[in-house]
């Protein structure tokens, strides 16, 4: 049923209005010390999804933290932390069908490894081996896995949320009842194409949720540097959109309202802004260096909010957890991304000729001289390239490395 646009009566003198008298509250459920608040509304969470939840949050701390070691050892060339943001992303991924589309900024390994990305996969992505499905044409960090219906990452800031709106009109006249979530930063929302999608979506009324991670700075800039207005779910209502702004270090929190923005893009055709107000507890990446922009002590005291003791003190206190499991688990999981990153970085790089695969149905005559003028080159001089010349004579290995079985198994959608 359309919805009317209440009236309003004409006036007579000047009056001026800057949406101060809109006051937005933080939707929270659960408290520091994992105890949920007196007077909280129902927690629909059940065992098996909580557990599935903290195993991936788990699992995303782990892969992390080894592989920020691995580029500090000069082993990765560049690497993209999640380190505090886990309930946000991995939390509102568990509230989605696993068929809904998921289009990310970079940030967000964890929605993969909740969906079931294997750690294989993150390896071959991150060193661009011959079983990276992207053939090494990506930077570390840039995953994609049409099986699981997560768009490849690009570069770019904020190109995937327009991408996400248009999408989601492809779901509503498909009419098969999933929807699209797209998640990006506070920064991201400063550029144009946030407000061109909010706008399509809210005038096209499309089936997608878009998740602001708020985590108080573009890199180096605070928000206080970013906009003067009510942070970013206020911007919503310049589209007459739904929009709520939920503690995002809160995973009973963030998985409520994932669950009901998805319920209103999807039977009610509302597309739905969520601000989840969080903080990156590490670098913004590998590159980056936070104590020149922020105190120790602002960083204590996101610390204490830390997502992952939160959720786990709820786990416990409720029988669903224990300390010990997670002892046998961490460790597994460390041993189990180690071993992992060594044989990826093992693995041959992809064959030279996937290069020129993957656009052309055949590679035309011009782009095949090039890469025999190539090849040729590479033989010249191997110690130049140290990682391709000894490969020049080796057939691929695998199909994944071969450049005809590259059309149909590309794996970023």
């Amino acid at each position: 049923m359309k919805k009317t646009q209440p009236t309003v009566k004409p006036v007579h003198t000047p009056v001026f209005a800057n949406g101060d008298d809109i006051q937005i509250p933080v939707f929270t459920l659960l408290k520091p010390d994992g105890t949920v608040y007196a007077g909280a509304g129902p927690i629909s969470l059940d065992k098996p999804t909580a557990r599935r939840i903290y195993r991936a949050m788990l699992y995303t701390r782990v892969l992390d933290e080894r592989m920020l070691a691995a580029q500090r050892q000069g082993r990765l060339s560049f690497y993209m932390q999640c380190t505090g943001e886990e309930a946000a992303v991995i939390g509102s991924t568990a509230a989605l069908d696993d068929a809904d589309m998921i289009m990310a900024q970079y940030r967000e390994q964890g929605a993969l490894a909740y969906r079931g990305f294997t750690t294989d996969e993150f390896m071959d992505q991150l060193f661009g081996n011959e079983r990276d499905p992207a053939h090494g044409r990506q930077m570390p960090i840039h995953y994609g896995s049409k099986d699981l219906h997560y768009l490849t990452i690009s570069s770019p800031l904020a190109t995937q949320i327009p991408q996400a709106t248009g999408y989601a009109y492809g779901q509503k006249l498909a009419g098969n009842g999933n929807c699209t979530l797209t998640i990006f930063g506070e920064g991201a929302a400063s550029e144009g194409d946030f407000h061109a999608a909010l706008n399509m979506a809210s005038v096209h009324k499309v089936p997608v949720i878009f998740l602001c991670r708020n985590n108080g700075y573009a890199i180096s800039t605070p928000v206080t540097e970013q906009f003067a207005g009510d942070g970013i779910a206020a911007r919503a209502f310049g589209y007459r959109m739904q929009s709520i702004r939920v503690d995002g270090n809160d995973i009973l929190a963030v998985f409520e309202a994932t669950r009901e923005a998805r319920r209103l893009a999807v039977e009610e055709n509302e597309p739905v802004l969520i601000e989840a107000m969080t903080y990156r507890l590490a670098a913004h990446s590998s590159s980056d260096d936070p104590s020149g922009y922020r105190s120790k002590k602002e960083e204590e005291s996101w610390h204490r909010k830390d997502p992952l003791r939160r959720m786990q003190r709820w786990l416990i206190e409720r029988d669903w957890w224990h300390e010990e499991e997670e002892r046998e688990l961490t460790e597994s999981l460390r041993r189990e991304v180690l071993e992992t990153m060594k044989q990826a970085e093992k693995r041959r790089p992809p064959a030279l000729e996937t290069l020129v695969t993957d656009v052309y149905t055949e590679t035309p005559p011009l782009l095949r001289e090039q890469l025999d003028e190539l090849e040729a080159h590479i033989r010249r001089h191997p110690d130049a390239y140290p990682k391709s010349a000894p490969w020049l004579d080796e057939a691929p290995a695998g199909r994944a490395g071969h450049p005809q079985a590259a059309h149909s198994e590309e794996g970023g959608a």
